[in-house]
């Protein structure tokens, strides 16, 4: 019996092997090159203008969810602390010094010494979560470096590579704009996905009460990404 079983399972192993091997030939596809400098930048200016970006700077308070609801933020720029909720968990985050950060557990507040780990999950579930909301904004970070690159469709697209910050650090996207600016996907090169070029769109923008557009949802492959009810006001 359990020679059968470790046949079936070697049998998985190698298919699951072949099917990636597959998709990998298919569409995986090199970091492409671009030239960085003045023109690189004006096309990641056109992309902030066209999106108001003025408006999200003075956007104080922001609130989305991802996964279907099943995390939950409210984040407040102003104070630099973002409310993160999930399960039976809540932790008021400090963006600053995150060991000031305080968890509850069930709406019961969790002793100091045991909130370290619901701090770090916050923290991580803020950091991607919130780059899939406001993503287009982050193109001047510090650390960031922008390309133009010849798309082939003739127009140009916006690489931009983080070299620090976040939770992986060396990532680079590449964006894809409608004529009027706006993104309408980026095309993605990140170390916690194997096969490089995968495309996701970034779809349903919202004029949100502070006059900023942001995204509610993106389609990535066979899975739909809500953002849920997306709000930013002042």
């Amino acid at each position: 019996m359990l020679n059968k079983l470790f046949k079936f399972l070697g049998f998985l192993i190698l298919l699951a092997l072949a099917i990636f091997g597959i998709l990998y030939y298919l569409y995986n596809e090199p970091l492409p090159k671009g030239e960085s400098g003045p023109e690189a930048d004006a096309l990641a200016y056109r992309m902030l203008d066209a999106l108001n970006y003025e408006k999200f700077n003075n956007s104080k308070i922001i609130e989305w969810s991802f996964r279907g609801g099943s995390h939950t933020f409210k984040w407040n720029r102003e104070k630099a602390t973002v409310n993160v909720a999930w399960d039976e968990n809540k932790v008021e985050l400090d963006l600053i010094t995150p060991h000031s950060s305080v968890a509850y557990k069930n709406g019961e507040r969790i002793p100091y010494d045991e909130t370290q780990d619901l701090i770090e999950d916050a923290q991580s579930y803020f950091n991607n979560d919130s780059f899939w909301l406001v993503a287009p904004y982050k193109v001047f970070d510090n650390g960031t470096e922008r390309f133009l690159v010849d798309l082939e469709d003739g127009s140009e697209g916006l690489l931009v590579t983080y070299q620090k910050g976040g939770d992986t650090p060396g990532d680079s996207y590449l964006w894809i704009l409608e004529r009027n600016g706006i993104p309408k996907s980026f095309r993605l090169w990140v170390k916690i996905i194997p096969i490089g070029g995968l495309e996701a769109s970034w779809d349903g923008w919202k004029k949100t009460e502070s006059g900023a557009l942001l995204p509610t949802s993106h389609s990535f492959g066979p899975m739909t990404l809500s953002m849920g009810e997306v709000k930013a006001y002042n």
